[in-house]
């Protein structure tokens, strides 16, 4: 449990967040919605999710997040409407300003996607993009927010807060069964999605986690990776491991494998790039003809290329039957959001 006064520090913080974007985001939930009820609804449900983990949002990328809280919140009351999506990446691209990638990391699809909805919103509409972002000014000149309902936002924050906490007391104590960790890691293969900053059961399995630039993230035992512009890095507990793949060509589907060795056996990486949009998912050998679930880390922006690395150390036993392998054994598959494989792994990647 974080020391109060942390705490404090975050509830103040997030307080003077609240009051300062309630009018923004009242404005872009009312062009989603297109009703002042539901728009203020939306907007005080997101605050409320964003508020029960505000301490784990990067302070750097807020904005990114509270909107993707926002835009998703929206769409799950709206499954399957097509419309609902269109009108959401118009508003996102025209209203926002957002560029077809960064709207696709907010919608967790793919650039292509995100252009192919523009096509279509605006042949429904009619309208070119300059006259559509003047119908979106008006639009906006028109609504007038309430006063932030603070109170009541914590207050849903701390419930929700606290039913994370239980959840995750679950879910550790199940880890903590024997075998129960390894029976977890081979059945991560199923394709998951979901908000990390808006918690939950959900979002604690999902395999994709985005990041900000320099974001520190501990991958492995005494192993710690994180993403900038350039590229990959790793760092061990002795020294820094370096960059990853920077000079590498990213205009077609690929992927890189990476082997440390950690005291528990082999620890392995890579980068993937070249993609349409964010990987499904990113599967990697055990040696012992299965395979299990990668965790992946986005750079907020760049959803074509990121970082892998495995859930686990593989033992030596295993890395050994890996390595005496056939020559064109492929130990990494790289699959799209729609379950196809995107990139899978050189034969030459034991060089790496």
């Amino acid at each position: 449990m974080p020391p109060a006064h942390a705490v404090l520090s975050a509830d103040r913080d997030f307080a003077t967040y609240a009051r300062t974007h309630w009018p923004w985001l009242v404005v872009t939930a009312r062009l989603l919605t297109d009703d002042p009820g539901a728009a203020e609804e939306l907007v005080r449900r997101t605050l409320a999710r964003m508020c029960a983990g505000w301490r784990r949002v990067p302070r750097d990328d807020r904005d990114f997040y509270v909107r993707r809280c926002l835009v998703r919140g929206h769409l799950r009351r709206l499954r399957g409407r097509r419309a609902a999506r269109r009108r959401t990446v118009l508003v996102l691209r025209f209203w926002e300003e957002l560029t077809d990638g960064e709207t696709a990391q907010v919608l967790g699809c793919s650039a292509g996607a995100v252009r192919a909805h523009v096509r279509h919103g605006l042949r429904a509409t009619g309208a070119e993009p300059g006259r559509l972002r003047e119908v979106y000014a008006r639009a906006a000149g028109d609504v007038v927010p309430s006063e932030v309902p603070l109170t009541d936002v914590q207050a849903q924050g701390r419930v929700l807060r606290r039913r994370r906490t239980a959840v995750i007391a679950a879910v550790c104590a199940a880890l903590l069964a024997p075998g129960a960790f390894f029976a977890a890691d081979r059945m991560g293969g199923d394709e998951t999605s979901g908000d990390d900053a808006e918690g939950g059961a959900h979002a604690a399995t999902s395999p994709v986690r985005i990041v900000t630039a320099g974001e520190r993230v501990t991958a492995g035992p005494g192993v710690r990776v994180w993403l900038t512009a350039d590229g990959g890095h790793w760092s061990g507990s002795a020294v820094l491991k370096g960059l990853g793949d920077s000079d590498r060509p990213r205009d077609e589907p690929g992927v890189s494998v990476r082997m440390d060795s950690v005291p528990d056996g082999f620890f392995l990486s890579g980068l993937y790039y070249g993609l349409d949009g964010e990987p499904g998912r990113v599967e990697v050998s055990t040696g012992d003809g299965g395979r299990s679930t990668a965790k992946v880390l986005v750079l907020a922006g760049s959803g074509d290329w990121g970082l892998w690395y495995a859930s686990a150390p593989l033992p030596v036993k295993d890395m050994q039957a890996i390595l005496s392998a056939e020559p064109d054994e492929r130990i990494v598959t790289v699959y799209d959001a729609s379950g196809k494989v995107a990139a899978r792994s050189t034969s030459g990647w034991g060089r790496l």
